[in-house]
């Protein structure tokens, strides 16, 4: 089939790099914009990031000579592009202005930003988890006058290591109640310089401006319900969140205990749950789609960032350390790659599931 022509808005960033090199040789999609702030605008991409790509690849040859255009130049990414990334360094307002101007102008938007997660006609994906909430997108174009764009988001980087295995359970049958979560949360999260040497090595720092907000929130939201055109979040399970910093590249590590409301199910039933547990993208056979979604590691000091957050491409969620908590039911182990599955590799797996639900394509 013809790709579809793709545009990265904030293409020179940490993210918007990760794009650049995921959609390198993606089977349906190329890059054929690329925007960034003014001062990257009228350089080709790779004279815009000379001395600051961070990827371990080189720069895909296809995307090397491109030219980049000011970020704010919607029409310039409406002529160039069936839809884009947001991948955008900016202040939570002006991202919700860019984004709802290039939806606005056609372009359907799928964003690494927090400016539209909790928009409740907005859905945010995970594509394994909340598929049929894309349904949203008509009525979110007929509130807004949006004729072709649409606003689709990515969660928080932290919710894809352990809310996919919880996931798992509830689609089996066992309701959960309550959950305490401690991420482990690598530096790559916050970007690139990031967190400075001097605060992070030999370190723990126990607080991320705003994480822990968007830990115990989103995941209501994702499991919520589609009611009159709007997405209500669920009233449970009830989430606690301690988030910090790690001095770890790459890799969030998530230690969760839960409660079960009713049935509690037996530890096996637990890994036959995880291993059996297959979403939309895999019964699609997506392209980035990890099959199986969910690796359970047997091993009793497993999963760990070096080891495991690569499983599947980075795509794939590491669960281990299943065992019976003492204070609340059970408790175990997941760990996910931040930077892919938790950013532009998610987003990527959620412009397939739209792309495959009939969404986007010319």
């Amino acid at each position: 089939m013809e790709k579809i022509r793709v545009g990265v808005v904030g293409a020179t960033g940490m993210v918007g790099q990760n794009y650049v090199r995921l959609l390198g040789s993606h089977p349906w999609f190329r890059v054929t914009h690329v925007s960034a702030s003014p001062r990257s605008s009228g350089r080709t991409y790779a004279e815009a990031v000379a001395g600051r790509w961070v990827m371990d690849e080189p720069i895909p040859t296809t995307v090397a000579n491109l030219v980049v255009a000011d970020a704010q130049d919607v029409q310039a990414a409406a002529g160039a592009c069936d839809f884009v990334f947001s991948a955008l360094g900016m202040a939570k307002p002006a991202v919700r202005q860019l984004e709802e101007a290039c939806a606005g102008a056609g372009l359907p938007v799928i964003s690494n930003n927090s400016a539209h997660r909790m928009t409740d006609d907005v859905p945010m994906l995970i594509p394994e988890v909340n598929p049929d909430h894309t349904s949203i997108i008509p009525f979110q174009q007929e509130r807004r006058g949006w004729e072709g764009g649409f606003i689709a988001v990515k969660p928080n980087c932290s919710l894809q290591s352990y809310l996919p295995p919880i996931y798992a359970l509830m689609q089996s049958g066992y309701e959960v109640e309550s959950i305490i979560v401690t991420t482990l949360q690598a530096v790559s999260g916050a970007g690139h310089p990031g967190v400075s040497s001097m605060d992070v090595i030999d370190n723990v720092v126990p607080f991320i401006p705003g994480e822990e907000e968007k830990t115990e929130q989103e995941p209501l939201k994702i499991l919520g319900s589609l009611q009159e055109g709007r997405i209500v979040p669920s009233p449970s399970p009830t989430v606690s969140a301690h988030c910090t910093r790690v001095p770890v590249i790459d890799g969030h590590t998530a230690c969760v205990s839960l409660t079960f409301a009713g049935q509690i199910p037996s530890l096996d039933q637990i890994r036959t749950a995880w291993r059996g547990f297959l979403g939309a993208p895999q019964e699609l056979r997506l392209p980035t789609a990890p099959r199986p979604p969910l690796v359970y590691r047997e091993e009793p000091d497993r999963p760990q960032p070096r080891k495991d957050r690569n499983t599947a491409s980075g795509m794939a969620i590491s669960v281990g350390r299943l065992r019976p908590c003492p204070v609340m039911d059970i408790r175990f182990v997941a760990l996910s790659h931040n930077t892919v599955r938790g950013a532009a590799g998610g987003a990527i797996l959620s412009a397939e599931l739209l792309r495959a639900q009939g969404f986007l394509g010319r």
